[in-house]
């Protein structure tokens, strides 16, 4: 089932405009998997163009948005932003989707269970050859897989893999870990799959390598991802 496009006062040229902004709205408990530490998602994806004008994608009554916050990011290298969610369904369990003015552009897989959930990453150029990467922690509680996709030919594709890393615990209401670049090149930050070292992860020649840069102490990822290693 294709989720709702409600287009607000939308004419031909905005069309082609990128977003402004964008929000989830339409709080919900129709999906009750309490990632976050609650029962409540989201219903609704308001996005806002570059031109003012306001669109609302509505999911149906089997899915929700389970996410803290959409990620605006030129997924598809048009030059204009799209919005990079997870939109969870509630057999399929969860995938990234990503939207723009005129709905659905691209999505991955969904996990493919009920209650299986993933953890974005920041979009970002990571390799730096203009094209952007989406990535996220496949189970974050259980698998722990990062998982690195770019758009190539109208739709998402998988470069890679790396396995015991996570960036979310059950019950945490943020997404932990997150991008930096301190002066080489932009990484993800993440932990490792113990949740006691901080890992920073790397894509050249579209393959994932993580290192290790310290312990996972109780300020968390900020100073990792102020630069600071040890």
């Amino acid at each position: 089932m294709r989720a709702a496009l409600i287009l607000a006062a939308l004419a031909g040229p905005a069309a082609a405009q990128g977003l402004a902004e964008a929000r989830f709205a339409e709080p919900t408990t129709r999906y009750a998997h309490g990632v976050f530490g609650d029962t409540e998602e989201w219903g609704a994806l308001v996005m806002v163009t570059e031109a003012g004008e306001t669109l609302r994608v509505r999911l149906p009554e089997t899915r929700v948005f389970e996410d803290t916050a959409p990620r605006l990011a030129d997924v598809d290298g048009d030059g204009a932003r799209e919005a990079v969610v997870v939109e969870t369904d509630a057999d399929q369990g969860a995938r990234l989707s990503v939207y723009g003015p005129g709905g659905l552009v691209a999505a991955t897989p969904f996990i493919g269970t009920a209650q299986r959930w993933l953890a974005p990453l920041p979009p970002a150029d990571l390799d730096g050859d203009g094209r952007v990467e989406l990535g996220y922690v496949d189970r974050p509680h259980l698998a722990r897989v990062l998982r690195v996709w770019r758009m190539q030919d109208g739709a998402l594709t998988q470069l890679d893999a790396l396995e015991g890393l996570t960036n979310h615990r059950f019950g945490a209401p943020d997404i932990a870990g997150g991008l930096r670049d301190c002066g080489d090149g932009p990484e993800w930050v993440l932990a490792d799959s113990g949740w006691r070292r901080i890992m920073a992860v790397r894509l050249a020649d579209d393959r994932l390598a993580a290192r290790d840069i310290g312990a996972l102490e109780a300020e968390g990822f900020g100073p990792s991802l102020g630069c600071a290693e040890g």
